[in-house]
């Protein structure tokens, strides 16, 4: 898949903006500040809709503005039905203080966005790396991200229950239905949350030894109280077991929402590297292995947005990022120095603006 144009109006730093960015590698040289990472997160809501940087709309139109719109059109293979398409996505401030966020949705578009937040998924807390699984999963399954919506509600709604103290018999019978959605959605969201780490590890092997061969072997592991359990007894029987503790804690304590993702180097979990260089590596690792399931999966390759990549990396270990990278579709890779890639197209950002070098 390739961004063929982008129209930025009001979009963070940007006033307006027209850019062509090139088809394949796309260098973006400037100093920090000047909207090197603002332009990335246009691209990524231009395909997804969404920011990869915030959930919070109004922190995205520049200061002051009432809305900030996108356009832009997006391609993959030529030969194939509606394989060019327009696409235009506005915010606009609501009468009530809030935004709006409207837009099209295109089915097989995918965008992998890596920033300096990515470090969180190997050092930061559980709920890192839980957000890191559901947003590859999302990208493999489209229902994912319903589930995950509606496995949340279950849990506010059951999390209210059990703060209000019920004991006793009437206490589990006002629990048992959300007992048994939670079972349920709880199980489905595991399901594809196991999958698609599978899918990671098959792939991270090849990337991760394609960038580091003297660094060991990086796996990833899905970590849950349920064991190898597949089925909602499993989960209504922990619920069972843990409803005295909940019920003095006030909270669900036993379901996707506590589970977590071993990130290992040689069995050694990945934290105990002290070297954020060595950090940054696997954590760029991980987003490089999505690159081959979601292409399968969504039928054409997704975008990549690659913020400071580089930075801290050794010197070969940064050559071979970019031999991978040049087998990757279209690449969006910024730097606050510049840098020589063979076959890049290289623009400098500066104060808003975007110029070829």
């Amino acid at each position: 898949m390739q961004i063929s144009w982008i129209r930025v109006v009001e979009f963070r730093s940007y006033r307006t903006l027209n850019w062509t960015p090139a088809p394949r590698l796309n260098l973006l040289q400037g100093p920090n500040g000047q909207g090197k990472t603002n332009l990335l997160e246009a691209l990524g809501m231009l395909v997804t809709g969404r920011s990869f940087r915030t959930s919070r709309i109004a922190e995205i139109p520049r200061l002051g503005a009432e809305s900030s719109s996108l356009a832009g059109e997006l391609g993959r293979g030529e030969a194939e039905p509606g394989a060019r398409r327009t696409v235009r996505r506005t915010l606009t401030k609501l009468e009530d203080g809030g935004w709006q966020n409207a837009g099209e949705t295109v089915e097989w578009a995918r965008v992998i966005a890596f920033g300096w937040q990515d470090l969180e998924i190997i050092n930061g807390a559980p709920g890192a790396r839980r957000n890191f699984i559901d947003g590859f999963a999302t990208r493999l399954y489209p229902t994912h991200l319903a589930t995950l919506v509606r496995y949340r509600q279950v849990l506010a709604r059951r999390n209210r229950l059990l703060q209000g103290g019920w004991q006793g018999e009437a206490g589990a019978a006002k629990l048992e239905p959300w007992n048994e959605q939670l079972a349920e959605v709880g199980m489905e969201l595991i399901a594809r949350r196991r999958k698609a780490v599978a899918a990671l590890q098959t792939e991270l092997a090849r990337v991760y030894g394609a960038l580091s061969a003297t660094r060991g072997k990086l796996e990833v592991r899905y970590r849950t109280a349920l064991g190898e359990a597949s089925e909602p007894a499993a989960l209504l029987a922990a619920l069972a077991r843990a409803r005295g503790a909940e019920l003095r804690r006030g909270q669900t304590l036993v379901g996707p929402h506590r589970d977590d993702l071993a990130i290992e180097i040689d069995g050694t979990d990945a934290r105990a590297f002290g070297s954020r260089g060595q950090q940054r590596l696997v954590a760029l690792a991980l987003r490089l292995a999505e690159i081959l399931p979601v292409t399968e999966a969504a039928g054409t390759a997704p975008v990549l947005l690659l913020d400071d990549a580089l930075s801290e990396l050794d010197p070969g270990v940064r050559a071979e990022v970019l031999r991978e990278l040049r087998t990757a579709e279209q690449v969006f890779l910024t730097t606050p120095e510049p840098l020589p890639v063979d076959g890049a197209a290289v623009f400098h950002v500066n104060g808003g603006g975007v110029a070829a070098a």
